[in-house]
């Protein structure tokens, strides 16, 4: 049985958000658990969010799915819908496509985790609902712009001019 050791699994941070934004998920840490598996048709994480930790900024994706179920403590899911809590065992599925802009919260005062399962695909591009931002996403990096496809701003990102 292909069992994962989770103690020998990295946990990791950081963001490829650019410039001040990759602050907002300051309180992230996730172990790739598909990685770790040698899976490759589909991504699979545990996340883990400190108090006040934020899965990602809102988004949605054009071309892959994405599935969430919380494991320990509470997180808030803020989508289009507004703000449901999730507690262990409860799941929540992001369809490709459906521009249902969504991120999980910890308002607590205690850690919480995540799974978090998608779809892999070659390229994607996803919209931020809150920010005038669009990620590209391809084999040479993650490519930021403004919705339009213009060059995001110093303002933006919060870099000084």
């Amino acid at each position: 049985m292909p069992k994962l050791d989770l103690l020998r699994i990295p946990l990791t941070g950081g963001s490829s958000y650019p410039g001040r934004l990759a602050r907002a998920v300051a309180g992230r840490r996730k172990q790739a658990l598909g990685d770790a598996g040698g899976l490759t048709q589909f991504g699979v994480n545990l996340v883990r969010l400190e108090p006040g930790g934020l899965s990602s900024l809102r988004h949605w994706h054009e071309r892959q799915d994405e599935f969430v179920m919380v494991t320990e403590g509470v997180c808030t899911l803020i989508d289009d819908q507004g703000e449901h809590r999730l507690h262990p065992g409860d799941c929540a599925a992001f369809p490709a496509g459906v521009p249902n802009g969504h991120h999980l919260e910890n308002r607590t005062g205690a850690p919480a985790a995540f799974l978090v399962v998608g779809t892999r695909t070659d390229s994607e591009c996803a919209h931020y609902s809150d920010i005038d931002m669009m990620v590209k996403i391809d084999a040479s990096g993650d490519d930021f712009t403004r919705k339009d496809g213009s060059p995001l701003t110093a303002e933006q990102i919060g870099e000084e001019t």
